[in-house]
C-alpha cells in the first residue's frame, strides 16, 4: 500500500520531467491511496498550465481532468475523505511547520502504514522525520 501525494501525481498528470518514474506507483497491486485533496490540487495544476503558463489548451485541460477523474472512478487511485485525517494533519502541520494540505497526505500515510510517494523534497524529509517510508521522485 502506498500514498501518492499531489506533487507526484501532478508530475505524472502533466508529464513533467521525470513523470515516467511515477508510473510504477500507480500499479493496482500497490494499492495507491490519496486523500480527496489530490483532485483539487491536481485540477489547480491543470488550470495553471492552461491559464497562467498557457502551455495547454482549454480542450487539453478538460481532457486531463477527465483522465484524472477516470483514474479515481476506476479505483486506480483510492481516494479517502480529507476530513478523516484533518485533526492529525493539523497536528503534523503545527509540529513540522508545513501546510495542512501536505499534512493530510502525511497523516494518511501514517494511518495506513503506507509508503509516501512525493515529488516534494521537504515532504519526503518530514515523512522520514515522522518515521515513515518515503520515495522522492525528482
Amino acid at each position: 500500500m502506498i500514498v501518492i501525494d499531489s506533487s507526484a501525481f501532478s508530475k505524472f498528470l502533466m508529464k513533467e520531467k521525470g513523470w515516467e518514474k511515477v508510473i510504477p506507483y500507480l500499479e493496482p497491486d500497490l494499492e495507491p491511496y490519496a486523500v480527496d485533496m489530490l483532485l483539487l490540487e491536481a485540477a489547480n495544476v491543470i488550470w495553471k498550465y492552461m491559464r497562467k503558463y498557457q502551455l495547454i489548451t482549454k480542450e487539453q485541460a478538460l481532457g486531463l481532468y477527465d483522465g484524472m477523474v477516470k483514474l479515481v472512478r476506476e479505483e486506480v487511485i483510492i481516494l479517502e475523505p480529507s476530513e478523516k485525517y484533518l485533526r492529525e494533519a493539523l497536528e503534523i502541520a503545527m509540529i513540522h511547520d508545513t501546510p495542512i494540505y501536505e499534512g493530510l497526505f502525511l497523516a494518511q500515510a501514517k494511518s495506513l502504514r503506507a509508503e509516501l510517494i512525493t515529488s516534494d523534497e521537504r515532504q519526503g524529509e518530514i515523512a522520514r522525520k515522522m518515521g515513515l517510508e518515503a520515495v522522492y521522485i525528482d
